[in-house]
């Protein structure tokens, strides 16, 4: 492994610094937890990029893949290995959990989320913050949330049938979910019953759905990081709330369409559980999730903090 590692900076030149086997495993977890977060039902494998601070150098290098191409080429090599095999682990592994205790383990993602807020909050201020920007967080937050709401209150009345052309489709929608952080692809999938088709379909290597989910993906998110790249240099600020509003809104959204379902009659039976258990077991694993990120996003901003300084210092 290299000497050096790459920490892509906003002006898209990254600073060389000493690499180490715990960046590079930090940065493998990072890509596991987004992995996962892309196809699991609602969180947004972007929301998770976001979190881990991994969103805007992902975004900058995809729009200019060329500049520093290799330096980029090793940071995110962990993160890519960590995102296949969050996809895989989830289609194999996590599935089993999820599928019995889903409302509890996604209350894990959610504690992710509210740990980080203050981090991300300071870094959506970081160059400056109006009542203009507060109000795009709210619109925003209000907006994915009745989207993701209503959703999840129609999930029965369409019915898609699997096909390589949908499988296309279905790729760009997650896609989609990576450039668009807050939005969860999975969610939709199940609206039009192809979640447990797509999961199936991973968990067996099925190549009629992989490689078209595989391409598709990769072009969408190709084909949109520059517009993202531009909309962050031209609207920091405008930006960085909009995303921040989509995260709350999003978070808050699983609650009634996920989270709530599972402490009715029919979710405690299908869980095993009785309702004091259930919600314990929820509340533990959200503490869990807020504690953990909390720690992390501590760790994060003072290394953030340090890369900042020595950037100011080389170009004094």
């Amino acid at each position: 492994m290299s000497q050096h590692s790459v920490e892509p900076t906003h002006d898209d030149s990254p600073a060389l610094q000493p690499d180490s086997a715990g960046r590079w495993v930090s940065r493998l977890l990072k890509g596991i937890a987004v992995g996962i977060g892309a196809i699991l039902p609602g969180l947004s494998g972007g929301v998770l990029a976001v979190i881990f601070k991994l969103y805007d150098p992902l975004i900058r290098f995809l729009a200019k893949p060329f500049r520093n191409f290799w330096r980029n080429v090793m940071f995110f090599i962990p993160v890519g290995i960590g995102g296949l095999l969050g996809v895989l682990g989830f289609a194999y592994v996590v599935e089993a959990a999820f599928g019995k205790y889903a409302a509890q383990f996604v209350c894990l993602f959610i504690g992710f989320v509210i740990g980080t807020f203050p981090s991300l909050y300071r870094q959506a201020g970081k160059r400056g913050r109006s009542t203009k920007h507060l109000v795009i967080m709210a619109i925003s937050a209000a907006a994915i949330f009745a989207v993701m709401l209503i959703g999840g209150q129609s999930g029965e009345l369409l019915q898609v049938y699997p096909s390589i052309p949908v499988w296309f489709g279905s790729g760009a929608l997650i896609g989609l979910g990576v450039i668009v952080p807050g939005m969860s692809p999975s969610n939709f999938l199940i609206y039009f019953g192809l979640y447990d088709k797509m999961a199936t379909g991973i968990k067996d290597g099925d190549l009629t759905t992989i490689i078209p989910l595989a391409i598709s993906l990769i072009a969408c998110v190709l084909l949109f990081a520059k517009a993202a790249a531009w909309a962050f240099d031209r609207h920091h600020a405008g930006m960085y709330h909009f995303i921040l509003g989509m995260v709350i809104g999003s978070s808050l959204a699983i609650f009634p369409t996920v989270v709530f379902p599972a402490f009715t009659e029919k979710g405690l039976a299908d869980a095993g559980l009785s309702l004091p258990v259930a919600v314990l077991f929820a509340v533990a694993l959200l503490v869990v999730g807020v504690i953990a990120s909390y720690l992390f996003s501590k760790v994060e901003d003072k290394y953030s903090d340090q890369r900042e300084a020595l950037e100011e210092a080389a170009q004094a």
